[in-house]
């Protein structure tokens, strides 16, 4: 055995990287920059391709035929009647797949042809991403996207920090900061320096995750250990820093992006997987009646035919010697034949029709108005055409959050100021609530230069409460406009913020709108502008934000005052207030209560007046616990916990993290139409737990929300045991046991009864409780179900397996059925954190978790990776076979885009990553409702007709060459003319079941949204399965034998009124063909529900079509059957002969049709019949609620969510994020220094400038820098105010009693009135 060389070893093990040495770099063969998403090249396209096409067995199956027809000793019919066809099914689908194949080809080369600045020889020189090489040193500049996997060398800022966004890899718009090496901070943006830079990098291998980094740098002799701190991904973008230097340690498709994107599969639909099962059925069933007809065949030419030769003779081929030899060798040609004269049972134009009407459907999908967004002018889009169907057989939905459920913007929508709520409009002569909406004039606040023109208040009571220095509302802004780690900067003129989270980007805007407006901060002053004047306050301490403390606190002095402020999670707070304010806590609990109802993330807002000595006392105690080598945190948290006590509520804020037009009502759609809605984001724990309720995917009356957190598989696996006995519980005391029977008539006649219970949750109204098993309920309601089929559900109520909890219209009316009252939202639902869900997809795991997930309502999964989204589709689709589709509208969300059955993407504010791999693309997701429910719904309800009807038109007309074998030896001689067996499918069938596979509907577009339960045979497959195919085949054999033996009975001896004999084949292959055409167009007709124009000219046009081409091909070009249908038309005989035949063929359809109408309806029958009146099944809408328009409920749950994450506070204070550290940081603040008066001084004038330039109506506080999501699990945090009343005084801000109140607040306190 020979030793491995170091190279080989590195590659297996590790990642060697050599800075500027490509030599070094070379002999490890790491991948370039260069992408590739595309399938085919121009050399590969045609054989891939055609492989690929092949692939499917109908293709196969037909290239078979083909090469039998191309056979004359066994072919009857021409091969151009197969190869036309399947040329042109091919082209068409080659076409296709090659311009969307030359789709990827561009995106890959828009990105490929980026522009990079790489160091070349010395020297920085412009290059494209695809020549960027790993050990490469890279230039990066402000607002310009990363190229490929960099260690960061260098920045342009202090303490080399720099921020960057990852929308493109999370979703998140929020900024995060980065810090290289101190020790390679000072190679700067000198280029000699970093060419001569030779740095070392041991790494980790190329893999998927994003939030991990291992590896060192040696340089200089010495080891500095990375980690992902120090690493800029690819996909992400530099913010508010001028430049940075990185050298690439991944490339191309090594990056994390690409490792994460996953892989383009093809897709099919479920129709299509059928129909190759059919087809495979089909075929068996075509060798088994060849086979009989060939043993027929090679009978009847032994005893028979034999003596027939001078008649009937042999073909030369044949062996003539001796008889059984001969006869097996016709036996086995005559196979061959009838496979070729029996092949249309599937001819090739069903895959030519489903084609056209696949293609013809996504352009009406193209073409809806009702899915067209004004605002940015786009259009829904079919970026495929093979999978329209699919989107009616939806039976989980996999979505997003933030940019595709929300807007990715925060606003600042009510709040509660010492016990009284603002925000509601009402109406002072009736005392009702006004719904908030565009057309409802917002509150001027043009007076404030710092104003900003998009922001949108409408309740005037506050801002006349700011302006009268109403004291408890300047505590409430001086507060947002101070507890914060907000960034402030003036860029030309205007007054922008930089937020490392967007709720405070919200909070501090709101405050710089009423007046408190926030200027600039070093690492220990902040200063403000109240209503015009100045306030300088001393920073003290910021008492971090963290996950575990779910607040934050800063200590601030201005004067003799020294006062904390604190913002966080309601019950956080609330505890650590002194006592005597519990009418005030009542009432703002109530106005808790009443904000997380309408799905506001709430925060608690607090204060507390210090002494100077008890300040000083605990800030050495602090001090000496943050130099304490033992238990630090512990000692730290100690300390904040002595001086966040004892505090004084001074309100709360509602922040409404908007979600897009229309998402609750959609929801809510959806899910009564039987789908399973999962969220998977990347977003933490509570706000999306608080963004499930805002949409109500959750709600307040589920009877408990799981919250799976542990950290190991031991843990795991006890939190999915205890909430499967939770269920079992809450499933055990419901009153099952009893005897349903017992409460109604026994004479009644009912079918098999199914009892479904709901549960008022009681113990639910428990404030502040963990998710513990409950208890047995006080009050449960029993509702009862009959079903005509009484299913079992693998793991209980599952709407995803189209349980009939769902399910069936009332039909108390209509079949003598008790009512369904079934309240669709008692239920559980599911939150999964991505550390656990690691271990919930592990193999021992897996089976448990979707035990639990598929009786839950609802699944939320937070802090997931994009390929753990991934990874839970395919979950789905393995373990439920279920129909899967993943909507998102970011790069974060195209490996589950991928993954799905259908991928969704939406035209977002991300780019459009997710567009170009997806199979649809919306503009907003409530555009999702009508994609599924209407064009989904559709287009499998008309591909299924079009099936139906296919097949039965195909074996009503194959299958008479089968009866006509019994009367001529099994020769395979045709019935018909061999121009009309070619032409059938193409010229006098294919254009009504084409009208009908693209017009057809059973119930109008308002209908199909307005009752979703009609989605739910899509669910099921029933409108086409095996048991509808083996109903059509049946049929068509009915028609087939009816077909031929009545005419057969008639022309067999028959004899015209002028005596000529009818009794000839010709004669009774035209009129056979006649009857079949005229009986297509009355089933097709009678098939048809919804008639257009183009129903009617294709239906009733092809019958007349039919007889134009038989005299054009008969008489002009000279057929064989000349004369034939003529001569046999002007006899009465035929015309009777059709009638009857017609008759007996169409009476048993319209009879069952009939049948079924009156006794046992569908859903959509009932609609038609009751035209506009209205089904309650599903809940009214009422659930639809928007940003203005919130129901009116209270919630006993906690509206805390706060994106925010922990460390900005050290990096203010410790003046590491200030681009210029100040000289002097020990000062005395309001004293009127030279330098606070020259500050003064320097803000009034860019004041006074702003204000010439006319830029008062600058951009908005929520910078697109920050985002609606932050890394940390659990977030929380309290917004925090300074108070700058500059007076010292503590009074007046006692018990929170009636003295302590606004002056409205008892005459005016209408937060009571109507609610």
């Amino acid at each position: 055995m020979g030793t491995k060389t170091q190279p080989q070893l590195a590659k297996e093990n590790e990642r060697r990287i050599r800075a500027n040495d490509k030599e070094f770099n070379a002999q490890f063969k790491y991948h370039n920059n260069y992408i590739k998403t595309s399938k085919y090249s121009l050399f590969t396209f045609l054989p891939f391709n055609l492989l690929e096409q092949f692939q499917r067995l109908a293709n196969f199956y037909f290239l078979c035929l083909l090469v039998l027809q191309l056979i004359p000793a066994i072919s009857s019919l021409t091969p151009v009647t197969t190869a036309i066809p399947l040329i042109g099914v091919l082209t068409l689908t080659a076409v296709k797949d090659a311009y969307d194949d030359i789709q990827r080809h561009l995106s890959d080369s828009q990105v490929n042809n980026r522009k990079s600045k790489t160091l070349r020889n010395g020297k920085l020189v412009e290059a494209k991403w695809s020549e960027v090489q790993v050990g490469d040193v890279i230039r990066l500049d402000n607002n310009q996207f990363v190229a490929a996997d960099t260690l960061l060398l260098s920045t342009s800022e202090p303490n080399g920090l720099c921020f960057i966004e990852t929308a493109e890899l999370d979703g998140e718009t929020n900024l995060k900061a980065k810090q290289c090496l101190t020790e390679t901070i000072e190679l700067g943006d000198r280029h000699d320096s970093l060419w001569n830079f030779n740095g070392e990098i041991i790494c980790e291998r190329p893999n998927n995750l994003l939030n991990k980094f291992d590896g060192t740098l040696i340089w200089r002799s010495q080891r500095f250990a990375l980690d992902n701190e120090k690493i800029l991904l690819r996909g992400c973008v530099l913010r508010n820093t001028q430049w940075c230097y990185g050298v690439v340690v991944f490339a191309g498709v090594d990056t994390k992006l690409m490792q994460n994107s996953g892989k383009t599969q093809f897709k099919s639909t479920g129709v299509d997987r059928l129909l190759n099962f059919i087809i495979i059925g089909i075929v068996l069933f075509l060798v088994s009646i060849c086979a009989l007809f060939a043993i027929g065949c090679a009978i009847w030419e032994g005893l028979i035919g034999q003596h027939f030769q001078l008649y009937l003779p042999w073909e030369h081929i044949i062996p003539k010697d001796y008889i059984p030899t001969g006869a097996t060798v016709i036996g086995l040609l005559v196979f061959f034949s009838y496979a070729i004269v029996l092949n249309t049972v599937v001819p090739i134009s069903l895959y030519v029709s489903v084609e056209v009407i696949r293609f013809v459907q996504s352009f009406l999908i193209n073409w809806d108005e009702e899915m067209y967004h004004a605002t940015t002018n786009t259009y829904a889009k079919a970026r495929t055409t093979t999978l329209n169907e699919e989107l009616g057989q939806i039976q989980y939905i996999f979505s997003d959050k933030t940019g595709t459920l929300t807007q990715n913007i925060m606003t600042f929508n009510k709040c509660s100021i010492n016990g009284r709520s603002y925000g509601d409009v009402i109406d002072l002569r009736t005392g009702e609530l006004v719904e908030i909406t565009e057309a409802l004039q917002s509150v001027d606040f043009s007076a404030n230069p710092h104003h900003e023109s998009e922001f949108r208040w409408y309740d005037r009571t506050l801002l006349d409460a700011v302006r009268s220095d109403e004291e408890h509302s300047h505590v409430f802004f001086r507060l947002l406009a101070l507890c914060h780690t907000v960034m402030a900067e003036t860029v030309d003129g205007k007054l922008e913020y930089q937020a490392q989270s967007p709720d405070e980007a919200a909070l501090v805007s709101a405050a710089r709108n009423f007046g408190f407006v926030f200027r600039t901060r070093t690492p220990n002053s902040i200063t403000i502008e109240v209503m015009g004047q100045l306030e300088e306050y001393e920073l003290l301490n910021i008492l971090d934000f963290n996950n575990i403390r779910k607040r934050m606190s800063v200590i601030l002095r201005r004067g003799d005052s020294v006062v904390l402020y604190c913002k966080g999670a309601d019950n956080v707070i609330y505890d650590r207030l002194h006592g005597g304010q519990e009418d005030l806590k009542a009432r703002t609990q109530d106005h808790l209560n009443k904000f997380a109802g309408e799905g506001l993330r709430t925060l608690a807002l607090a204060e507390r007046r210090l002494t100077q000595q008890y300040y000083n006392d605990w800030r050495l105690r602090q001090q000496e616990a943050a130099l304490s080598m033992d238990s630090r945190e512990q000692k730290l948290n100690a300390i904040y916990e002595e001086i966040e006590s004892d505090m004084q509520l001074v309100g709360v804020t509602a922040i409404e993290d908007k979600l897009q037009d229309g998402v609750p009502k959609s929801i809510a759609n959806l899910q009564n139409a039987g789908i399973k809605i999962w969220v998977l984001t990347g977003d933490k724990q509570e706000t999306a737990i608080n963004i499930g309720y805002s949409c109500q995917l959750l709600t307040d009356d589920l009877a408990d929300v799981f919250i799976v957190d542990g950290n190991s598989v031991e843990e795991v696996e006890k939190q999915l045991r205890q909430f499967k006995e939770s269920i079992k519980i809450y499933y055990r005391f419901r009153p099952g046991g009893i005897d349903p029977l017992d409460h109604f008539n026994s004479d009644s006649n009912m079918d098999p009864l199914s009892v479904t219970m709901t549960q008022t949750s009681a113990f639910m109204q428990e404030t502040n409780l963990p998710p513990t098993p409950p208890p047995p309920p006080a009050i449960s309601v029993v509702t009862f179900r009959w079903d005509d089929k009484i299913k079992d559900n693998k793991g209980g109520p599952d709407s995803a397996e189209c349980n009939d909890l769902f399910g069936d219209e009332k039909r108390s009316e209509d079949g003598g059925c008790a009512s369904i009252l079934i309240d669709e939202n008692t239920g559980f639902a599911l939150v999964v954190n991505g550390h656990s869900l690691v271990h919930c997809l592990s193999p021992e795991l897996e089976t448990k978790f979707l035990d639990i997930a598929s009786q839950c309502k609802a699944v939320i999964c937070c802090r997931v990776t994009p390929l753990q989204k991934a990874l839970v589709v395919e979950l789905i689709k393995r373990a439920k076979n279920a129909v899967t589709l993943a909507i998102g509208d970011g790069a974060n969300d195209v490996s589950m885009i991928k993954a799905a059955h259908i991928g969704v993407g939406i035209s977002g504010q991300e780019g459009l990553q997710a567009v170009l791999s997806s199979d649809y693309s919306i503009a907003q997701f409530r555009y999702l409702e009508r994609l599924l429910l209407v064009h989904g719904r559709w287009s499998y309800y008309r591909m299924c007709k079009f099936l139906r009807y296919f097949f039965y038109k195909n074996f009503a007309f194959t299958l008479c060459h089968c009866w006509y074998s019994l009367f001529c030896g099994f020769s395979a001689q045709t019935v018909f003319d061999p121009m009309f067996i070619s032409v059938y499918n193409l010229f006098y069938t294919s254009l009504p079941v084409l009208a009908l596979g693209v017009f057809e509907q059973d119930v109008s577009d308002k209908n199909s949204v307005e009752f979703p339960r009609l989605y739910t045979p899509g669910l099921k497959s029933e409108l086409f399965n095996i048991r509808e195919f083996i109903y059509s085949v049946l049929h068509g054999a009915f028609t087939s034998l009816v077909l031929f033996l009545i005419p057969y009975g008639v022309y067999k001896d028959g004899v015209s009124e002028n005596g000529y004999i009818l009794s000839d084949h010709m004669t009774l292959g035209a009129v056979v063909a006649t009857i079949l055409i005229v009986d297509n167009t009355a089933q097709i007709s009678l098939y048809t529900s919804y008639w257009t124009v183009v129903n009617h000219v294709t239906i009733w046009g092809s019958l007349v079509w039919y007889f134009v081409l038989d005299y054009f091909y008969n008489y002009v070009i000279g057929g064989p059957y000349v004369g034939s249908l003529t001569q046999a038309m002007k006899d009465l005989t035929f015309w009777v002969t059709m009638l009857i035949t017609v008759m007996a063929l169409v009476a048993p359809v319209l009879a069952y049709k009939y049948y079924l109408l009156d006794v046992h309806p569908s859903l959509s029958d009932k609609i038609r019949q009751k035209s506009l009146k209205k089904i309650h099944s599903r809940a009214s809408s009422d659930v639809r609620r928007t940003a203005s328009s919130r129901r009116g409920r209270r919630s006993v749950r906690s509206g805390y969510a706060f994106a925010h994450q922990e460390g900005f506070g050290r990096l203010i204070t410790s003046g590491k994020i200030m681009h210029k550290l100040p000289q002097d940081f020990a000062f005395p603040l309001g004293l009127g220094t030279k330098k606070t008066q020259a500050l003064h001084n320097n803000l009034n004038s860019a004041d006074g400038q702003a204000s010439k330039t006319n830029n008062v109506s600058g951009k908005q506080t929520v910078n697109n820098n920050t985002n609606l999501r932050q890394n940390q699990n659990h977030s929380s945090m309290a917004d925090i105010t300074a108070d700058g009343r500059g007076t010292g005084s503590e009074g007046g801000r006692g018990s929170g009693g009636t003295d302590d109140m606004s002056p409205r607040a008892p005459c005016q306190d209408l937060d009571t009135i109507n609610l």
